[in-house]
């Protein structure tokens, strides 16, 4: 609505909250002067008064955000059939005084499919920011809101995050039916639920919970709405502003819910019974719960041979472990156990840090804040020139680090390497807790060495098995142990051995597919 100073203007910002929350008035001049307080320098505005009939006037008003609504819609659908039809409404039907000229119109007059009646002012208000146009007419206690959104969104497009060679290319954008609608599309059943909410005090923004009913457990979904329903804040524009108040801890780095912007990955997680949760104007879908294997299985694993995917998994596993403990393994070998390298590579190692000032813990934390820097500043840049400033930033500061003595050009080796194992991680934000973790294993290998890197494991791993997403233990299938379901994480298991789901608490359909006679399974 307007900007109201609550500190100048206190009477007035005492008004308008009172005005917001009352009912529509049967005086159709007390409704517009109301509304015209609310709407106070809201340019886009629009508020078209106008009479008819032909012995007894009546007054009406429509009222609609320019931008938002559909001009064409309202003139041609809504507006004309107001203006032209409506003066024949006394002589079509003699009882007008004993019906709501709101019922009359909708019934016969509107060819508009979505409407809804209204009752308090804030309801009105509300329609409007959402794209409707409504209706108020004098004699009636209730307001007609009619469908005429006029959203301007992107066209379907490639998926920027989540890349794939295989498998669909399409993914969601930002405006929510756009993405239900994508989501409808793959899953044709009657048990896939939207539920919205309505969050945010100011932002009034819709926050979509999806979920296939039997499947996902209802104690899990009553979770996730209540957690939802309490939310209380000014304003959520994004998906990512939902995280911290579905979090089971909060003070954590390890983050217990998945993004994606992948309609079928939000399918495949339905059909698991986690839910996806969606907000009007982000094109990111929040699935919870997760666990923390999760985050290491690409939607195209599943697009493939099993015995591709399988090596493709195992191989970023191997990634995942290279990118947390490789520059500390360095480090601790070159720094306190050196009897464990061979001879002759002790040598070579010897000769590349020939002149370097600063020990292999500084020297490492240097050359790994730098490529977080540049890592950075790549996507930060115009899209134009980001990779080649990264690329070439890359090259010039290593080359010059290198001959200045600051680092030794092995260590320049192990972080580039470290920094592409890092990129095979298919989740972003789980790549940016492996990025984070990073430096507590390069501070315990510079202070103990492997002592100090088996100490941060044990410390990560009890503060990982102390955490649950959504009541799901957060190393599940790992810890508590379950070979079923483990067989699906380390490796890709054929579809026709994947007869049933990952089992959560409350399922009551766990069984994915009939066995298969000709497998055994």
């Amino acid at each position: 609505m307007r900007y109201i100073n609550k500190k100048t203007r206190p009477e007035a910002y005492m008004q308008a909250e009172q005005l917001v929350t009352q009912a529509i008035s049967a005086d159709i001049q007390e409704n517009i002067d109301r509304l015209k307080i609310l709407l106070n320098k809201c340019s886009d505005a629009v508020i078209r008064e106008f009479t008819f009939g032909r012995e007894h006037s009546t007054r009406g008003v429509l009222l609609y955000f320019d931008g938002l609504s559909d001009k064409a819609e309202i003139e041609g659908h809504l507006l004309k059939s107001l203006l032209l039809e409506l003066g024949m409404l006394e002589e079509t039907v003699p009882s007008l005084d004993q019906a709501d000229p709101l019922y009359l119109i909708m019934e016969r007059f509107l060819s508009l499919s979505q409407t809804e009646f209204l009752a308090t002012l804030e309801e009105v208000c509300y329609r409007m920011n959402s794209g409707d146009a409504v209706l108020l007419l004098d004699g009636s206690i209730q307001g007609l809101a009619a469908g005429t959104r006029l959203w301007q969104s992107r066209a379907i497009q490639t998926p920027e995050n989540e890349l794939t060679i295989q498998g669909p290319k399409d993914g969601f954008g930002e405006t929510l039916r756009f993405n239900t609608g994508l989501i409808r599309r793959r899953l044709k059943t009657t048990q896939l639920k939207t539920e919205v909410l309505i969050l945010g005090r100011l932002s009034k923004t819709d926050v979509m919970l999806c979920y296939i009913e039997n499947i996902a457990p209802e104690s899990l979904i009553a979770e996730v709405r209540k957690r939802l329903s309490n939310i209380d804040v000014d304003a959520v524009l994004d998906t990512s502003y939902l995280e911290e108040f579905l979090a089971d801890t909060r003070l954590t780095v390890f983050s217990q819910v998945e993004y994606t912007e992948r309609p079928d990955r939000a399918c495949s997680h339905l059909l698991e019974g986690r839910i996806c949760i969606m907000v009007d104007g982000s094109p990111m879908a929040l699935i919870a719960p997760i666990t923390f294997p999760q985050f290491l299985i690409s939607p195209e694993d599943y697009y493939q041979n099993f015995i591709a995917g399988s090596l493709y998994r195992l191989l970023r596993l191997l990634a995942f472990f290279a990118t947390l403990l490789i520059p500390s393994l360095y480090v601790a070998i070159i720094t306190y156990h050196h009897e464990i390298i061979p001879t002759q590579l002790y040598l070579t190692i010897a000769s590349t840090r020939e002149g370097v000032v600063f020990p292999a813990v500084v020297e490492a934390l240097l050359l790994e804040i730098t490529f977080e820097l540049l890592r950075e500043a790549g996507l930060r840049l115009p899209r134009a020139i980001g990779p080649a400033v990264s690329i070439v930033g890359a090259l010039i500061i290593g080359d010059a680090a290198v001959k200045a003595g600051l680092v030794s050009s092995l260590m320049v080796v192990v972080v580039a390497f470290t920094g592409i194992a890092s990129f095979t991680i298919p989740a972003y934000n789980a790549s940016v807790i492996i990025r984070t973790v990073r430096f507590g294993f390069l501070i315990g290998a510079g202070i103990l060495g492997l002592p100090g890197i088996i100490v941060v494991s044990l410390i990560i791993l009890i503060r990982m098995e102390s955490l649950h997403s959504l009541g799901k233990p957060y190393l599940s299938p790992l810890s508590p142990i379950n070979p079923a379901q483990l067989s699906d994480v380390l490796v890709r298991r054929p579809w026709t051995m994947t007869t049933q789901r990952p089992y959560t608490p409350g399922m009551n359909n766990q069984r994915r597919q009939s066995k298969s006679p000709e497998s055994g399974v």
